[in-house]
């Protein structure tokens, strides 16, 4: 089961120049505890700009380039979405992590959405899809910590596919 995990702004902006805009500490946690000891599919774009391998998790970099190589054990690169299947139709939750493309081309594969929804609007050049709310249905809401390490308002909402 493919399911979605993004921080994204109230104007749906995720990134800008290939990193994120905000900092909020308590969210990277979360994305660290929803996603160790799962596989997370990515684009090369996104792989690049976590800068490592992950800890604990299997990683999928989706790429229509023959020549990326990554020498660890932990990443596999897959060039077609159709290698893919396996991870769709199995039970096990794998979390798509972005980017933009790899949103757009894997949400209708999705069952689920965990979205951090910032109440703010950035400035950026990477924007999230638009919600479908004939897809998808809210079925969690929870304020997020705002403090002097996390200076947004934000909440995590949970979607799944109806």
């Amino acid at each position: 089961m493919l399911s979605i995990i993004v921080a994204k702004a109230k104007n749906n902006i995720i990134g800008k120049d290939n990193q994120l805009i905000w900092h909020l500490p308590e969210d990277l946690k979360r994305f660290k505890r929803l996603t160790t000891g799962h596989t997370i599919i990515m684009g090369r774009k996104t792989f690049e700009s976590l800068g490592r391998v992950l800890p604990n998790r299997h990683h999928i970099i989706l790429c229509n380039d023959a020549q990326m190589q990554v020498d660890d054990e932990n990443v596999e690169i897959l060039e077609d979405i159709s290698m893919l299947d396996k991870y769709i139709k199995d039970n096990e939750e794998h979390f798509v992590i972005g980017g933009a493309t790899m949103y757009r081309l894997l949400m209708p594969y999705c069952k689920k959405m965990y979205i951090t929804e910032i109440n703010q609007d950035f400035d950026g050049d990477v924007s999230f899809p638009e919600i479908n709310s004939d897809e998808w249905k809210v079925t969690s809401r929870e304020k997020g910590i705002k403090d002097d390490n996390n200076p947004f308002d934000y909440e995590y909402v949970i979607y799944e596919k109806i």
